[in-house]
């Protein structure tokens, strides 16, 4: 009898797109900006709600935040998001929109500033992932001083909806920090990419 995969435990029993989500995604080293703005959006959008809420209006998005792409976010005007409102494919909340908006701006600024915004927020974790082995969930933390660092310098930049634990969050997401559990199949996955050569 073949041995089951293990995975971290949240990533089962909610729908075939969130076990993808955890099998190809989640703790992926991403060093790129797109990659960067796509999840600080959505993981802003998330705050105070399920990671599962945001990840199945992931498509309403991309759609309504013009792929994702902060040059042309950055420049939706009171209009554009007065529309944003009514739209079913997104979470309509109205601080959280405006927020994107304004996140879009601050991340242009944070690339002008240091080139991209992936150097920027690689600086963080000296640009190498940080590889944790926790056995169990209950010893992965909700915030770590690294994300309090992060979380303070990006409100100093004019960021919202990006309080320290939304922030290790967002660290989890784009892999600098590889928080899959010891024996999630993932793990060992995910250290490997981490050092793997940059092209």
């Amino acid at each position: 009898m073949p041995k089951a995969i293990q995975r971290c435990p949240w990533s089962e029993g909610v729908s075939e797109a969130y076990l993808a989500y955890h099998d190809t995604e989640w703790g992926v080293p991403a060093r790129d900006d797109p990659r960067q703005f796509e999840f600080l959006l959505l993981e802003g959008a998330q705050a105070g709600l399920s990671w599962s809420t945001v990840l199945h209006r992931r498509d309403g998005y991309r759609k309504a935040f013009a792929g994702f792409d902060p040059e042309k976010v950055a420049r939706f005007t009171r209009r554009r998001i007065e529309s944003l409102l009514g739209d079913p494919g997104i979470i309509r909340n109205r601080l959280k929109i405006e927020a994107a908006v304004g996140n879009a701006r601050a991340f242009l600024a944070v690339q002008e500033d240091f080139g991209s915004f992936a150097a920027y927020i690689w600086r963080f974790v000296d640009g190498v992932p940080v590889q944790n082995r926790w056995r169990r969930a209950s010893e992965v933390p909700a915030t770590t001083a690294v994300s309090d660092a992060l979380s303070r310098d990006l409100k100093a930049r004019g960021f919202r909806f990006v309080g320290s634990t939304i922030m290790y969050a967002h660290m989890q997401a784009t892999g600098l920090v590889n928080d899959h559990l010891a024996d999630c199949f993932r793990h060992a996955e995910c250290r490997r990419l981490a050092t793997a050569p940059t092209r």
